[in-house]
């Protein structure tokens, strides 16, 4: 693995899961941008309390960025074509929080 950043939108919405020993864990999908016009998936998981704190508190398309390990992949879609992702362990996150509905006009 090698570690890294990755900046993009979350995928669906982040889970809370327990592990052995009760221990746990978040996981999420991130959209990041590759090269036009494909898309990168970042399968990501989360053990540290602070990182998954962070993930649980984001929604589908909220943007994020991630610092943690990566390890880049390859799979095949439906029609044969070979397509890049990424697993990564995320140790942080950064996001921006929303603004309070009164700073939207509101």
């Amino acid at each position: 693995m090698i570690e890294g950043l990755v900046a993009g939108h979350i995928w669906g919405e982040p889970e809370k899961r327990v592990g052995k020993n009760n221990s746990i864990f978040v996981v999420a999908k991130v959209r990041a941008q590759g090269t036009q016009p494909e898309l990168v998936i970042a399968n990501v998981i989360a053990f540290d309390t602070g990182a998954c704190k962070d993930l649980l508190a984001l929604r589908d398309g909220d943007a994020v960025s991630l610092a943690g390990s990566l390890l880049p992949k390859v799979w095949i879609d439906k029609q044969g074509v070979s397509r890049a992702a990424l697993d990564m362990i995320a140790t942080r996150v950064l996001a921006l929080d929303a603004a309070p509905a009164d700073e939207h006009g509101a």
